[in-house]
């Protein structure tokens, strides 16, 4: 594949070769056009490979969905341009796991391979640890229902590496369920094996903390709604994170920088 290095930037095709942009890199690419029309990697026999690996990549990339999608209220300030493409890698090799179903078929079984997913951060250029630097800790009933997040008193002028010009935070605990995932032959496509549960969730934050004064104990309990319980299909995603704002007058903005999110433990 080329790489374009002159002054003239543009997209489209000219003669044979294809000119185009590629999310999250800097440049500008260049490739031939031409390649099998969109029948012969359906219907011809040399594409079985590639029609096997198109549909467990779309399968992982529901199954990177539905983490996204529970926690969606968290997803604009908290997740960076490339966290679709993370979570679909993640899911692939979760995918790659199973050894029971034939290629093409093979199940997304998250609920025996979960430490792939713990301390995936949501943002890869902002790392919770780097910013929030006081003790703590999480813990979840055996039933997997509620999370804590337990942060002993502390100095964030300390301990915390906030934004400039930021004067307070809040810190947050979220817990949401995904599902296993398996295809389904009747509706040809992967369907999460508990889809009542998928992307259940709760987020739950802490109070507006002032950076320039000490913390107290803090304590933030989540807990899934409508009584529900998690079953042998599904894994419940622990999630902490912090948002910074500037207060003015009685009122708290939120700030563009700074904020994360980190899945902390998967249960």
């Amino acid at each position: 594949m080329a790489r374009q290095k002159g002054a003239l930037k543009y997209v489209g095709t000219l003669g044979d070769v294809r000119h185009f942009k590629i999310k999250g890199q800097e440049g500008y690419f260049a490739g031939m056009v031409g390649g099998p029309t969109g029948d012969q990697v359906l219907t011809a026999p040399e594409f079985e490979r590639t029609r096997e690996n198109m549909n467990e990549f779309g399968a992982c990339a529901k199954a990177g969905k539905a983490i996204r999608t529970g926690l969606s209220q968290l997803m604009k300030q908290m997740a960076d341009s490339q966290v679709t493409g993370r979570l679909t890698s993640i899911m692939k090799k979760i995918n790659l796991e199973d050894q029971t179903e034939a290629r093409g078929y093979r199940k997304i079984e998250i609920s025996t391979q979960r430490n792939y997913l713990k301390g995936f951060e949501f943002d890869k250029n902002v790392s919770f640890n780097g910013i929030f630097n006081a003790p703590f800790s999480v813990t979840h009933e055996p039933t997997r229902e509620t999370g804590d997040f337990v942060v002993p008193a502390f100095n964030p002028l300390n301990l915390v590496n906030a934004p400039s010009g930021a004067t307070h935070f809040r810190l947050i605990t979220a817990l949401t369920v995904v599902s296993d995932f398996e295809y389904n032959a009747t509706t040809n496509s992967y369907d999460p094996m508990d889809a009542a549960l998928n992307e259940v969730n709760n987020i739950q934050y802490s109070g507006y903390l002032d950076l320039f004064s000490p913390v107290p104990l803090t304590t933030i309990t989540a807990t899934l709604p409508n009584a529900a319980v998690p079953t042998a299909n599904t894994s419940v995603l622990q999630c902490i994170g912090i948002e910074f704002y500037q207060q003015v007058g009685a009122n708290y903005y939120l700030f563009a920088s700074g904020n994360c999110l980190k899945v902390e433990d998967v249960f």
